[in-house]
């Protein structure tokens, strides 16, 4: 049955991208915001989508630590399934992501469309100035950057290299840092086409200041976070029921 939700939940994926790609292209000359607006309703839907054919729903713990003024997110990464709701929980977004990805026929269109700072995982320190340089344009724009800081999906119970990208950013521009723990890799795992039923939980955590504060010490406070919180939350039944 999990195989077939899956099946049932790709077909309504592939579906509806091409359209929102084709939104998207259409609305190129629109405000960013107008635009992210109506492309997001993409991820609305498969959110949607995903509840009613795997029954796979979430929660969020902490929307009232969302600050008014656009800031830098810093969010665990599992799964796919964190692309879809931080566009649903946070306003109009720009990502930071490997420019490989807007190669990828359609849904890297359609993703080209929102503006993302698309960087080459390989420049190193040129790759650093270009998010910071880019990323302050979104920021005085009222965009919020979206950075997983692993730079790569991890598995739950493991934890990546933490990079600096986006603490620096927030220490060059003094804007806060926004630190998002979830549990979806139970439930949606990375390279795995099934999906689990049960309830995603999400935690925002409270801004961290950035003024006058160097980029590794943002980063320690924001991994630290992160990981705690992450300890914290439930470990699903059918995970904790095979491993007794």
């Amino acid at each position: 049955m999990l195989a077939l939700r899956a099946t049932l939940f790709y077909a309504g994926l592939a579906a509806v991208t091409p359209v929102f790609t084709m939104l998207g292209l259409l609305l190129l000359i629109a405000p960013f915001h107008l635009r992210f607006a109506a492309v997001s309703r993409w991820a609305a839907f498969n959110l949607w989508w995903l509840r009613v054919t795997c029954n796979l729903d979430f929660e969020v713990v902490g929307r009232e630590n969302i600050p008014a003024q656009a800031a830098i997110i810093l969010c665990k990464h599992q799964s796919a399934w964190e692309t879809l709701a931080l566009q649903m929980v946070f306003p109009a977004q720009a990502w930071v992501l490997k420019r490989e990805l807007l190669w990828i026929p359609i849904y890297g269109w359609g993703l080209a469309t929102l503006n993302p700072i698309a960087i080459d995982r390989s420049a190193g320190g040129r790759a650093l100035r270009q998010l910071v340089r880019h990323g302050r344009r979104r920021l005085e724009r009222n965009i919020w950057v979206v950075i997983f800081p692993e730079g790569t999906r991890v598995a739950p119970g493991q934890r990546g290299t933490y990079q600096p990208g986006g603490a620096l950013l927030a220490a060059e521009t003094g804007r806060p840092v926004i630190p998002v723990a979830h549990n979806a890799g139970w439930f949606w795992p990375r390279k795995s086409f099934r999906k689990h039923p049960g309830l995603i939980r999400m935690v925002i955590g409270p801004p961290i200041a950035s003024d006058g504060r160097s980029a590794k010490e943002i980063t320690a406070q924001a991994e630290d976070w992160i990981e705690t919180t992450i300890s914290s939350l439930p470990v699903p039944e059918f995970v904790s029921g095979s491993r007794a």
